[in-house]
């Protein structure tokens, strides 16, 4: 690619991206896939994995990483020990980089928007806090906290993916100016009828009885998603015909197993890992009655909003971040952070199936922005960076 050409190239930063499967992979992958799909220039900047995945449209740059074995298909990455990845930062012509994570991707990110002298957008994804309290000594964590705080104050513009956001990055100590800029979903669906004729043949094809409530989980199984909380809450309803489907993986599933045997539920919990193929995980959202996150973790999940789409209403823990978008009753269920909350909630909506429905269309109608809308805005906000700080 040669400087000067055309507008120049958007660049993604993050840590993570297929194999891997989380939240912001997803994003990062819709965002580049929007712009790819309305003519931009763009590229992805991310550690390297044996597995390369299909870019497309795209240029792929991975730099030197080593796999993270507690964390599998995660990676550490170590631009220090890549000097290739350097060089490309100081000769792709970017318009702007976007780094959608702190760690060595946005370090990339920095250098090269200082060496090439354009705008650097950051968002914050995660409370990256308690993910690292749950594995670092507190000398440690401060340290690191710093490190993030410096990368977040040397962008041009930081990004938060709903309102609620704003109380952790301030309580981090940012003090520079937010903008809110919602993620979108990639599984859409037309009018109500067509999402509830749809769940029920998704319920057909999977195997489901008509008497029995589904509920789904999915996402990384840590402990500070609440997924313990979901096992103790189902064996509070043994005497009802439910149903329990986690999708994904994380450090918890040893010990997520370990309790589904202890007490029992075999019967009631399955674990099915990772679904990487979209059109299966979208018959297993479908397929559910409710999706249950009982995290406080999270800012601004995904997996909400991709259950809301497939007319399945979350059941949130009242007061935390991920709530801020759910009324209770209206688009999903907002209880305790216990499992008997989570058990009485579910109990008393089992014996009111229609309360469920009338959240289920409350959450179609509300929680449902495509992924094409939201990148037609962000190609809007790009441009009034560029326009903003020019070439420094």
């Amino acid at each position: 690619m040669d400087k000067g050409r055309g507008e120049g190239v958007y660049g993604l930063f993050n840590d993570s991206f297929p194999p891997v499967l989380d939240g912001v992979t997803l994003t990062v992958q819709n965002y580049v896939r929007w712009l790819t799909a309305f003519g931009k220039r763009a590229c992805v900047v991310t550690p390297w994995n044996p597995v390369n995945p299909p870019h497309e449209g795209y240029d792929l740059y991975r730099y030197f990483s080593l796999s993270i074995a507690s964390r599998k298909p995660y990676r550490y990455g170590y631009p220090k020990l890549d000097p290739f990845i350097w060089h490309k930062m100081r000769n792709v012509p970017f318009a702007l980089v976007h780094s959608h994570c702190p760690f060595s991707s946005g370090r990339l990110a920095v250098y090269a928007a200082r060496k090439q002298h354009v705008p650097l957008v950051a968002t914050f994804h995660s409370k990256y806090r308690t993910d690292l309290e749950h594995s670092l000594p507190p000398w440690m964590v401060r340290r690191i906290m710093d490190r993030i705080m410096d990368f977040f104050n040397a962008a041009d513009d930081v990004w938060i993916p709903q309102a609620k956001v704003e109380e952790t990055v301030r309580e981090y100590g940012y003090k520079g100016r937010l903008t809110v800029v919602e993620n979108g979903i990639d599984l859409e669906m037309s009018d109500f009828d067509s999402i509830m004729d749809f769940k029920a043949r998704q319920r057909a094809k999977l195997g489901y009885a008509p008497e029995e409530m589904v509920l789904l989980f999915v996402g990384q199984h840590i402990r500070e998603k609440g997924v313990l909380l979901i096992i103790e809450a189902v064996d509070r309803l043994r005497d009802l015909p439910v149903k329990m489907e986690f999708v994904g993986t994380g450090y918890a599933v040893g010990e997520m197993n370990d309790l589904i045997k202890r007490l029992n539920l075999e019967d009631k919990i399955r674990l099915h890992g990772v679904i990487s193929d979209r059109e299966t995980l979208k018959s297993y959202y479908a397929a559910a009655d409710m999706f249950l996150f009982p995290s406080r973790y999270d800012n601004a999940p995904l997996v909400v909003r991709e259950a809301a789409m497939m007319g399945t209403p979350a059941m949130l823990v009242e007061g935390s971040t991920a709530a801020e978008v759910v009324t209770d009753g209206f688009n999903g269920f907002l209880v305790e952070e216990s499992p008997e909350s989570y058990a009485s909630k579910i109990r008393s909506l089992y014996a009111d199936r229609d309360s469920v429905v009338r959240a289920a269309k409350g959450a179609s109608s509300t929680l449902t922005r495509s992924w094409r809308e939201v990148m037609e805005e962000v190609i809007q906000r790009y441009k009034e960076i560029i326009e903003r700080y020019g070439r420094r």
